[in-house]
């Protein structure tokens, strides 16, 4: 049989079959001469099992010359007796009836999609494009337009550098009034006929909801755009990391000290030229003589001044004040003489928070500023902002650290700015009240207008009730309105359901090894496993390779050695601490996930992104217009959008607010699939508001998988909860020593 079918095929094909690689001819030869090869109507079955190796292989030129030449070798086939004639059909005795034994009900037809719009002609379609493209350019446009007028406003920012005494500006700054004023971006206004006293020595913590425009408040007192704010107050906000150069972080910061600086530089040049004197008048010449207009002695006078005043501004002690900033924010004594070029983004916000804290300004503002730091990081600072002399106002999604640092609490909401005195949790009680307490006045006011206006309506075309219904028409004037309490709508957090559930195993680590060239191993002989109920939080220090597990687990990186082994059919989302870096700002929310998903319909995307917060005109607003929590949704809306079974989280609580972050832990528990999670090392026993998120997570439903120093993974079994203020504190010391 193979030997015919051979024959058969080297005849049809000729010299062609001789310049084709031998194996192709061979696997043509035993698909033909199988014998249960169907061969079809005039060399129909051929042409579907072997014609397109045909034409790729070079045996023939095109597919019409292609179905030819299986036509021919069908027709050779048959003439050899190797095609198989078709059975013929018989007649049934009796008629059968397919839908006996099952439901009368008329089975429902398959619904005809409809087109979201008429068939569009290709012209149509040609001016729908040019009109895309111009709308890219506009808003491109518009987005290099915004970019160039941060630039000029940081350009035109004061500069602020350490402040020695001597202020001939003004007198020193102490409490600061802003009355009436509006922050508007983008022409909308975010507060309006705010007012508001910052006193002097008093720490604030600034809250509100995403988008509310915390960092844009705190953008307009740097640039000192409200009126109120003395000229000579020196603001200085921590928002951008330092510039990465060959200066070292020690030195980045001490050069933020302009005075001692200046002084230094002048004292090394009045040394050289005092030795150069020297050595003249060992040489021969005149002690009296005069270089470059200055005598030794007038040189003698300006070093005793350049000393007293070094004396006085403490600058021989500025080097022990700096490294000791940057030891307490986890920089050690070799990562504070590196240059600043050879740090990540988040050491050199570090730095920049650093020399925030060597400067002293009057008012000091930091936003979210315990963002990537590890817990020692967040206690020193911590105990470093209690101690503050000054004022300064932080923002933070961290309820124990507010609780620990501020005085006084500033609420944004509804475009107003509300002072509240206390922590946090004070805060929460005294609103709580408040609102209480204004929803019975509301409730009490519309019951007295209702039975008001009820007397009015029954009597007011009674003559003998007239004097009575007009005073009770004054008293209604009289009384006026309480407004009615406006909650804030409810976040939400949906991830949606996949709708498969591949089986075991997902993802699981064997002896797996990893290190990166010419650097040492990260981690040995790593083995554990996640599944589709697997609940993980990953916990460690700074540096100590969490996001480097994350790459490993979602193929990224492959180990150095070991397996690693990922289901084929399981589907990962990963969300990264540098999530943000990937969105198209330019673009709005609804459209960025029109360009990452083409061909799904709008209503679709648009019910995704409603399901993570992103709802109306949120969605087609400009992303450089967003918060960074706001961008976190949309980034989440991204990642989730193919329904994922495995969802891994590097640092998903940066950026957005306390309510945000309950509504995140909804979403996680109610998620039907795997997650792991990447915490900074333990912020399980220290984040205030994520002590209930990870305590209560992690006691019901997740796994703690705890990275020590010692780079070995290890399981914790049942996390405890987190310890509070002192115990936790007596945590941090035994594990600093």
């Amino acid at each position: 049989m193979a030997a015919v079918a051979s024959s058969v095929v080297h005849e049809v094909l000729g010299r062609r079959a001789d310049d084709v690689d031998e194996p192709i001819i061979d696997y043509i030869i035993n698909v033909l001469a199988d014998d249960d090869f169907e061969f079809g109507v005039d060399g129909d079955g051929v042409f579907e099992a072997v014609g397109e190796l045909l034409v790729d292989s070079g045996c023939v030129h095109d597919f019409p010359e292609c179905r030819a030449i299986c036509s021919k070798l069908s027709e050779k086939f048959g003439k050899h007796g190797l095609v198989k004639p078709k059975q013929a059909v018989r007649s049934l005795a009796t008629p059968l009836r397919m839908f006996d034994g099952m439901d009368e009900e008329e089975t429902p037809k398959k619904q005809v999609e409809v087109l979201d719009g008429p068939v569009l002609s290709e012209r149509d379609r040609a001016k729908i494009e040019r009109r895309k493209r111009k709308d890219e350019r506009q808003r491109e446009a518009q987005y290099q337009m915004h970019l160039a007028e941060m630039e000029a406003v940081k350009a035109g920012m004061p500069v602020v550098c350490v402040n020695h005494g001597g202020n001939e500006d003004g007198p020193t700054i102490r409490d600061i009034h802003m009355e009436n004023f509006t922050v508007t971006v983008g022409g909308r206004d975010l507060i309006k006929d705010a007012s508001v006293t910052l006193s002097f020595g008093r720490h604030y913590g600034l809250v509100g909801r995403n988008g509310t425009g915390k960092t844009s408040f705190l953008r307009h007192m740097a640039m000192h755009a409200i009126d109120g704010i003395p000229k000579n107050c020196q603001i200085l906000h921590v928002e951008q990391e330092v510039v990465g150069d060959d200066t070292s972080a020690l030195q980045c910061v001490l050069n933020s000290d302009v005075e001692r600086a200046q002084l230094l530089e002048e004292e090394a040049n009045l040394l050289a030229q005092q030795r150069d004197l020297e050595y003249e008048a060992e040489s021969g010449n005149s002690t009296e003589h005069v270089k470059g207009g200055v005598n030794k002695d007038a040189i003698g006078k300006r070093l005793e001044q350049i000393y007293k005043r070094l004396e006085f501004i403490d600058a021989y002690s500025a080097e022990a004040r700096a490294a000791s900033i940057l030891a307490g924010l986890s920089f050690t004594q070799e990562m504070q003489r590196k240059p600043t070029k050879a740090f990540s983004g988040g050491w050199r916000m570090r730095i920049a928070l650093a020399r925030a804290l060597f400067i002293e300004p009057d008012m000091l503002l930091l936003d979210e500023p315990t963002n990537h730091l590890d817990l020692h990081a967040v206690l020193w600072l911590e105990a470093y902002l209690v101690k503050w002399p000054k004022t300064f106002i932080v923002v933070s999604h961290a309820r124990e650290f507010l609780n620990t640092v501020v005085t006084d609490i500033l609420h944004l909401h509804g475009q107003k700015l509300t002072a509240y005195k206390g922590d946090y949790d004070t805060f929460e009680r005294t609103r709580e009240e408040q609102l209480k307490n204004q929803q019975k006045a509301f409730e009490a006011n519309e019951k007295a207008r209702a039975h008001m206006q009820t007397f009015i309506d029954k009597f007011r075309y009674n003559a003998k009730r007239a004097s009575l219904v007009q005073s009770r028409i004054k008293a209604l004037d009289r009384m006026g309105r309480v407004d009615e309490v406006v909650n804030d709508p409810d976040y939400k957090f949906e991830f949606p359901t996949p709708d498969d559930r591949p089986g075991p195993p997902i993802i699981s680590f064997s002896d797996a090894s990893f290190g990166y060239p010419g650097g040492p191993i990260l981690f040995k002989n790593l083995n554990f496993g996640i599944d589709l109920d697997s609940r993980i939080a990953m916990v460690g220090p700074n540096g100590i390779g969490k996001s480097t597990i994350l790459k490993l687990i979602s193929g990224e990186l492959q180990p150095t050695s070991g397996t690693v082994y990922r289901s084929a059919k399981v589907r990962m989302a990963v969300f990264s601490q540098h999530h943000v870096d990937g969105l198209d700002l330019s673009s709005n929310a609804l459209l960025y996930m029109m360009k990452c998903y083409p061909g799904v319909p709008e209503l679709k995307l648009r019910a995704h992104l409603g399901s993570l917060g992103v709802t109306g005109s949120l969605a087609l607003q400009p992303m450089y217009t967003l918060s960074g929590g706001q961008k976190s949704r949309v980034a989440f809306a991204k990642i989730t959008f193919k329904k994922p079974h495995i969802i891994l989280l590097d640092e998903p609580s940066n950026h957005l607010d306390l309510d945000a972050v309950e509504a995140l832990i909804q979403g996680l528990v109610l998620f039907q699939g795997g997650v792991l999670m990447v915490f900074l090392f333990p912020t399980t026993v220290y984040f205030g508001d994520l002590i209930q998120f990870y305590s209560a997570v992690l006691q019901c439903y997740f796994t703690l998988l705890f990275i020590p120093f010692s780079r070995q993974i290890s399981c914790a079994g049942e996390p405890r909860r987190a310890p509070y203020n002192r115990e936790r504190r007596r945590a941090v010391g035994g594990l600093r020593r």
